[in-house]
């Protein structure tokens, strides 16, 4: 089966052709720019990258670009787009109409769209994405893959904010999570390092990059997430500050002179450990040998660990223990640090690691040391392979 994986942002578009029977990536593509004039690059296993710059005034252009590239005599992997068995697309937001992947259809379409007021930066991107691919590929199946979904399993005590209930009712102000694919495609791959079924398993995933979510899964289901009714909440991450006072909002916009939107705007870009760093959220550049201001800048860094530390705790807390810890994303794959300073100080809870094999990174690997009892893992995320594999089990179910 080849699967064509596409997320699509508000100027890019991202995509990869796999076969989920074998995880095979066949190709893999970026379109940047799209509104503004557009360029195109194309990867395939041992070629050079095909890099095309032309205007491209929507999405549909973009998929136009995208499946030009895929079928081309010179750099194409398929001869013809007929050869493309389904379409899996990432979907930022379901609200609380779906808790798994489904096959696109117009009701489907609507329901992505009344969830547009809350994710405004992503599901209209999104939506334009499908409707591009419908109409390019007619009669190749569809799937929408939710970063929501995986968290609907979460209870009402979880989910639920100590508002007045109306405003659940009325507009659905609640918590939903994101991160959802990578939180899933981890777990279920510390389970298969472990050697056993998810279901007997209680794992805390930490998805640590420039968007940071903590999520503790209990027999193969999401019952607690750091992130909320936006990915603004929870940890303090790239620029984003995470969880704060919510009246530190009209006390900055009443000092400064500010809307309520210019504050969230902050809060979203400007926070983070870019904000208490004052230069940069790359935790590359905040660890660097040769970092300015070497002293804000770590404690930017140690900040983010507390937060993620304490977010651990939380999660061991409401599963009544842990069994494995996951590390993933581009901060939680790559940063011996970090995860050094996650865990120390957790040995009560059986949580220990190896500091020679936490030197290692980018690859699956356990580096619990010898004495743990809980086993702490790295595993790099693969969201489209998640995707992939999502949007088989639904073609082949219908």
């Amino acid at each position: 089966m080849k699967v064509l994986v596409i997320n699509a942002g508000s100027s890019s578009l991202k995509y990869q052709l796999m076969n989920p029977d074998t995880n095979e990536v066949i190709c893999k593509g970026l379109v940047e720019r799209i509104g503004i004039d557009g360029k195109l690059t194309h990867k395939r296993s041992g070629k050079d990258d095909f890099v095309l710059e032309t205007n491209m005034a929507n999405h549909q252009d973009a998929i136009k670009q995208v499946m030009a590239a895929i079928t081309d005599k010179e750099h194409g992997v398929v001869a013809s787009m007929s050869e493309i068995d389904a379409v899996g697309h990432r979907v930022v937001h379901a609200g609380e109409f779906f808790n798994d992947s489904v096959l696109v259809t117009d009701a489907v379409l609507e329901k992505i769209d009344q969830c547009v007021e809350l994710a405004p930066l992503h599901n209209p991107p999104n939506i334009l994405g499908i409707k591009a691919c419908q109409e390019m590929m007619p009669g190749v199946p569809q799937v929408a893959v939710f970063d929501t979904a995986f968290h609907q399993t979460m209870p009402k005590e979880a989910y639920l904010y100590a508002v007045p209930y109306e405003y659940y009712e009325k507009y659905k102000v609640r918590k939903y999570g994101f991160h959802g694919t990578s939180h899933k495609y981890v777990a279920s791959r510390a389970a298969a390092m472990l050697g056993k079924p998810i279901e007997e398993l209680k794992i805390i995933t930490c998805h640590l990059g420039n968007g940071s979510s903590i999520s503790a899964v209990k027999n193969g289901k999401s019952i607690e997430t750091s992130m909320g009714f936006t990915p603004l909440a929870g940890v303090c991450m790239g620029t984003r500050s995470g969880d704060i006072d919510p009246a530190i909002v009209e006390f900055i916009a009443t000092k400064e002179n500010l809307t309520v939107s210019e504050v969230l705007n902050i809060l979203n870009k400007k926070s983070g450990v870019l904000g208490i760093s004052g230069l940069s959220s790359d935790f590359r550049d905040l660890l660097g040998d040769e970092t300015p201001n070497k002293e804000k800048s770590m404690l930017a860094v140690d900040m983010f660990v507390y937060h993620v530390k304490k977010q651990v705790g939380l999660c061991a807390a409401v599963m009544g223990g842990v069994d494995a810890i996951v590390f993933t994303a581009g901060v939680g794959e790559n940063t011996e640090y970090v995860r050094k300073n996650v865990v120390e100080g957790l040995e009560f809870m059986g949580i220990k690691i190896d500091p020679v094999l936490n030197k290692e990174r980018g690859y699956e690997l356990d580096i619990s040391a010898k004495d743990a009892t809980v086993k702490t893992l790295i595993i790099p995320t693969n969201e489209e392979l998640m995707i992939a594999l999502d949007t088989k089990k639904i073609v082949e179910a219908k």
